[in-house]
This record gives structure tokens, C-alpha cells and sequence, in this order.
């Protein structure tokens, strides 16, 4: 075996497209080697400004292989006893002389046949190949050409390196040639080192301020963040995003603590830290629990002494928080000002912010109905100020702090606290792991927010296909099930779209209804289809659903499960709608007597898990009413009256989950 070491050497790469492409890398790699015969085991490294591959025991060639050649079938092949054309285009194929053709019976049929030994080709010869085969198949987004070349990637391609055993693999790609050459931090040089074979190149890097593995580049980031906790007892924000951000955009980070004048504590701590975060990636730092005048840069600099990148980082962002706190001085000065939304555009066909605001507000005051919540005087004023903020300077120059600000700036114009809150967590939740609204109050304006944005979007037809969601409509559906799941409260989703869809275009609400619900898949670790069966239930409630999700989870773990699920999904395939009542005075046998007594003492619950258990019980009953019934009697009123006892206990079930529906 031999060992193999590639590098492509690029400009910085952006971090964040890079991170994005990242898990591709890998997988495209493996499957250019599995193409090519040559699977071997590989590890990848990049930095800024180089992918690397790495194989320590790489097929120096392609093993050897069989190929099987298949031609016409006999009657074809030969007419009259002579070879026909398609034979001789057989024997062009192969190489093969008239005497050595071969037939084989295939699916029945004699067909020429052959089987040849292919040689495998040096791998020195596919590596060209495979190289510029992962190149074109890398998508980072956008891409870049440069020069006068016509090829294009993300960053301009500077150096390419292909060592098999110590030797170069000579080609030329994306105008580059290959060569044993690589270049290190750029505080040490700008020239490119040469080195005779892998082990040269790590080492070469090593010395130069290149940590070729993200993962010791994070361990060293978090290593020296946990000693300027421990050395000035500060706590520095977990940021697992900006983290993997700043491995990505260094090649040998350093911690640094800098500062900022406490002047600067009077701006709400979310300006200070979306500031730090978006605009120079600086962790926040707090003592104890309040925001500090410090933060924590991570630098890929390389010097002796780190003052003066310190000292300038500090000076970038006190005029990036002079600016903030002038635009929240001014914005205070201002307050918020609900009428300036109607000369902001919300999209084309949904009229302007104003218009969202006002249709918000009908949605609301119908969620207050559905919710029960008294509060709807209080829940109007929240929503006229709930997008104020978006014509504020503030959430102009930071669009992520929209919500928040409006908050703050609600806070200080002096309305309560509640409507304060609200106006601050209407977009929660934000992403998967994000808090929900922290009250009903706030809940009831975050839904209205997320409803209208499905309703109004639905209705001008701009319905997510496929991977496509521009407007965050999935998202947005998730947040609406996590909140209403969340409140514990009955709550009809079909009957809450039906009465909403009112205040839209005309449109099939019904498909927004399933979007909706097509997203509970995403809240349980569970087998599908049981969240399939409640969906498919007569209940449209969502705590409804839910509850009938949880219980058909806890009780397949039940030992007996399966054995039961075989019987009920028998009851469902023969249940024939019935809309006559069941007569007892027709019963013929203890089986059918007591079958429906028990079904009767099952019902007796409102509570669904322990309904289920009860239906479920019903287990030995039904088997022997299977067993000593004839459902399908000659006299069409005993016949009617089995089939209405037995759709009567699929009919329980419908109205928690279809058994249908159920896999094991």
C-alpha cells in the first residue's frame, strides 16, 4: 500500500459557505474513491485557505476486475447458420474470433456472451482525474473566476499538491501545476515552502503557525477561553456558532481580552453583543450574571506581543457602539411610531406593514376566543406597537434586534410590562432550540405574528416545494405547534384556518392545514406512522393529537404490543361503516354478549392513554368472537349487526388514532 497526501491551496475561503459545504467534502471524496475502485480510509483537514486529504494506506492501482459483455440472443445473432451483423458487432466488441463466441441463457434466452479480466489502471494516472472531479463537484454557492481562465470555485486556486509515495503526481488543473509546495501563515511568509514528502509537510506546517485540524484549532480556542475565565474571573458566552465560525477562519487562533468603556453598559446588552457578535465575531463576556465592559477576540495573528491588535480591535468597536448608542439615543428621543408603517412595503400582493399589523390584530382577538383569554383590549395594543421598531434606526442597522428593541423602546414610552414582553418575544421561537414566549400573553402575539405570515403567504400562492423555503414558512409552522403544544389548551386547528382564512384571498386553507400538521413529524423521536395514525384520526385538536402521539409511544414499548397491534389491524381492514345502533337482542353467543359489554366499560374514561389501554384490552375478546362469530351470517340483520359492533370499536379507536395506519 502506499501513502497518499493531497492539498488544494486556495485564497481565504469565507467561513461560513465553507462550514456549510463542509459535510459534503468528505462524502464526495468517498464516493470519487469508491468510482474509481481506490476506497480507502482518509482523513480530512482544512483552514482558511487549504483542503487536505490525507490516506496512509492508498492502493498504489485499481485491483482487477471482471466485466461481462452481452450480446443479441442466438436466433439473432446467427440467420441461416451465418453470423449476423449484430454478431459481428459482438465480435468487434470483445476482440473475440468467430470460433471463441460463447452463448450464456439469460432470463431464458441464449445471448452471446463474454467475460473479460480488466486490468486496473495505476492510480497515479486517476488521481488528475479525481482531483478535478471533487473540485467541479464542490458547492459553496456563489463562485469567483479569476484571471483569464474560464473555470470557476469559490476562491482563486493558488498551489495543488498530489504526493503517492513521496513522489509527485505531475498534472495541471484550474491553471495550476502540481508541485511539493505549501504555503504557511502569513505572518511567517508569503513564499510557498517546498518539502520532500508528507511527513515533511506536517511538520513544515507545524513549525510555520499552520494547526492543520480543526479540532485541535478549537480545542486551543476553548483551552485559552477557559483560562481567561479561571486568570480574571469573568464567564464567557457558549457560542458553539461563532466558534465554529472562528475555526474555520484561522490558522492558528489566539484568545485575546479586550475592553470597552463602561459608559457603554447604559446600550441594552443585546445591541452590545450583536454588535460584538455579527459585526468582528468577539465572544461577550459577563461577571456574574451581567453583561462586562469586556469581550474576547480570537485572533489569527502571529507576534510577540499582542498590544497592539488588542488596542485596535478596542478601537473598532467603541466607534461601532458610539454609533449604536447614538442611534439608541435618537431612537428613544423618537419612540415608536406604529403610522410609519404604512410607507413600508411588506410584499407584493400583501400590502404594506400596516396592513400585516391590522391583520395580526383579527387574528389575536380570534386567538383570544380560541384560548380563553380575556385580555384583548391589552392584546390590540400590543400588536399596534409589536413592528414599530422596523422603522427605528436601531433595528436598521441590526435587523436580528427587531422585537427586542421595540421592547425596550415600549418599556420607556411607558407601557406595561406585559405588552413590553410580549413585543420582545413575538418572534420566538427563533430556531430549534430556541425558548418559546414566556407567557400566554406573549404567546398569543407570537401566533398571530406566525399565523398571519402562513395565512397571507398561502394565500398569494407562495407555498415552500420541495428543499425551497424562502420565507421561513416551515419554521414558522413549527413555532405555531411548539407554542400551542406548549399552552396545554385545547386548541381546533381546522376550525381556528377555517375562521381565520376569512380576513385572506380566497384559498384552499386545507393545504395550510396539512403543511401544519405534515410538521409534527419534526416534534417526537418516534415511529412515523404513529404520528401518521393520530393525524389521521376525527380530531383536530392539538392536544388531542398530541396526547394520542404520546400514548401510542409509551404503550408500544408494552411487551404485548405487537401481539395486540396484529388483532386491531385486523379489526380495521374488515370494519365496514355502520350507522345502525347495535342491538343486543341479536346477540346469539357469550362472545359477542361480553365483547360488547367490555367495549361499553371501555369508554367509561375521558382519559386517552388509559382509553387506549382499555381498547387495547379488548384484545382476547375479539379473538374469540373472530373465532366463534360468523360476521358474514345469511341473515342480513345478524350480518349488520356483528359489522356495527365491530366498526363501533374501529370507530374508538378513529377518534383517537387509525389502527390503519399503524407500522411495526
Amino acid at each position: 500500500m502506499s501513502e497518499l497526501l493531497i492539498e488544494i491551496g486556495t485564497e481565504e475561503l469565507p467561513a461560513l459557505p465553507l462550514l456549510k459545504e463542509l459535510k459534503n467534502i468528505r462524502t464526495k471524496w468517498e464516493k470519487i474513491l469508491e468510482e474509481n475502485h481506490l476506497k480507502s480510509a482518509f482523513d480530512f483537514y482544512f483552514t482558511p485557505r487549504r483542503l487536505v486529504f490525507y490516506h496512509k494506506n492508498f492502493a498504489p492501482k485499481q485491483e482487477d476486475s471482471l466485466i461481462e459483455i452481452i450480446g443479441a440472443p442466438k436466433d439473432v445473432a446467427y440467420k441461416d447458420g451465418v453470423l449476423s451483423p449484430a454478431g459481428m458487432s459482438f465480435l468487434q466488441k470483445t476482440g473475440l474470433s468467430e470460433d471463441a463466441l460463447e452463448f450464456k441463457t439469460i432470463k431464458g434466452r441464449e445471448v452471446l456472451y463474454c467475460q473479460k479480466k480488466l486490468e486496473g489502471r495505476p492510480s497515479e494516472e486517476l488521481l488528475p482525474m479525481m482531483i478535478e472531479s471533487l473540485l467541479k463537484s464542490l458547492n459553496f454557492g456563489k463562485s469567483m473566476r479569476w484571471g483569464a481562465y474560464p473555470f470557476e470555485f469559490i476562491r482563486a486556486i493558488r498551489s495543488l499538491v498530489c504526493i503517492l509515495d513521496d513522489a509527485l503526481v505531475a498534472f495541471e488543473s484550474y491553471g495550476v501545476r502540481s508541485a511539493k509546495k505549501t504555503f504557511v501563515h502569513r505572518c511567517v511568509s508569503y513564499a510557498g515552502l517546498e518539502f520532500k514528502n508528507a511527513e515533511e509537510y506536517f511538520e513544515i506546517l507545524e513549525q510555520n503557525f499552520v494547526i492543520l485540524s480543526p479540532e485541535k484549532r478549537r480545542a486551543k480556542i476553548l483551552g485559552e477561553l477557559a483560562l481567561i475565565e479561571k486568570s480574571h474571573a469573568l464567564s464567557i458566552a457558549d457560542d458553539p456558532e461563532l466558534l465554529d465560525e472562528l475555526v474555520a477562519i484561522t490558522e492558528y487562533p489566539t484568545a485575546l481580552l479586550g475592553g470597552f468603556r463602561e459608559e457603554f453598559l447604559q446600550i441594552p446588552s443585546e445591541v452590545i453583543i450583536t454588535s460584538m457578535r455579527e459585526n468582528q465575531r468577539y465572544f461577550a463576556v459577563f461577571n456574574q450574571s451581567e453583561l462586562s465592559n469586556h469581550f474576547v477576540l480570537i485572533t489569527n495573528a502571529v507576534c510577540e506581543d499582542y498590544a497592539q491588535v488588542i488596542h485596535g480591535n478596542e478601537r473598532v468597536l467603541s466607534a461601532r457602539l458610539s454609533d449604536a448608542a447614538f442611534f439608541y439615543e435618537n431612537d428613544l428621543r423618537q419612540g415608536l411610531k406604529p403610522e410609519k408603517l404604512s410607507k413600508m412595503l411588506y410584499l407584493d400582493g400583501l400590502g404594506t406593514m400596516a396592513d400585516k399589523i391590522e391583520r395580526e390584530k383579527e387574528l389575536a382577538l380570534l386567538l383570544c376566543e380560541f384560548l380563553r383569554n380575556d385580555k384583548k383590549e391589552a392584546i390590540k395594543e400590543a400588536v399596534r406597537f409589536s413592528k414599530a421598531d422596523l422603522a427605528t434606526q436601531m433595528v436598521y442597522e441590526f435587523t436580528n434586534l427587531q422585537g427586542v428593541m421595540g421592547g425596550y423602546y415600549a418599556e420607556k414610552m411607558g407601557l406595561s410590562y406585559e405588552i413590553c414582553l410580549a413585543i420582545k418575544e413575538q418572534y420566538l421561537p427563533t430556531c430549534e432550540h430556541s425558548a418559546l414566549p414566556s407567557t400566554e400573553f406573549s404567546s398569543i402575539l407570537a401566533l398571530a405574528n406566525k399565523f398571519d405570515t402562513l395565512l397571507a403567504l398561502f394565500s398569494i400562492g407562495k407555498i415552500p416545494t420541495g428543499t425551497k423555503d424562502p420565507y421561513a414558512l416551515r419554521r414558522a409552522a413549527v413555532g405555531v405547534l411548539k407554542i400551542l403544544l406548549h399552552l396545554k389548551k385545547s386548541f381546533d386547528l381546522k376550525r381556528f384556518l377555517e375562521q381565520a382564512s376569512r380576513h385572506y384571498r380566497d384559498f384552499d386553507w386545507g393545504l395550510l392545514e396539512n403543511f401544519i400538521l405534515e410538521r409534527m413529524h419534526t416534534l417526537y423521536a418516534a415511529n412515523a406512522s404513529f404520528i401518521k395514525a393520530a393525524l389521521a384520526s376525527k380530531n383536530s385538536d392539538l392536544i388531542h393529537i398530541n396526547a394520542a402521539i404520546l400514548a401510542l409511544m409509551e404503550l408500544s414499548q408494552k411487551a404485548n404490543f405487537s401481539e395486540n397491534f396484529s388483532t386491531f389491524k385486523r379489526l380495521a381492514n374488515i370494519a365496514t361503516p355502520k350507522d345502525t345502533p347495535i342491538r343486543t337482542e341479536l346477540f346469539e353467543s357469550e362472545a359477542e354478549e361480553e365483547l360488547f359489554e367490555a367495549f361499553k366499560q371501555s369508554l367509561k374514561t375521558q382519559n386517552i392513554k388509559q382509553r387506549l389501554e382499555n381498547l387495547f384490552a379488548l384484545k382476547p375478546l375479539i379473538d374469540d368472537f373472530f373465532e366463534k362469530v360468523m360476521i358474514n351470517s345469511d341473515d342480513a340483520g345478524l350480518k349488520n349487526n356483528r359489522q356495527a359492533l365491530i366498526f363501533a370499536i374501529y370507530n374508538e379507536f378513529l377518534k383517537i388514532a387509525d389502527i390503519k395506519e399503524l407500522r411495526l
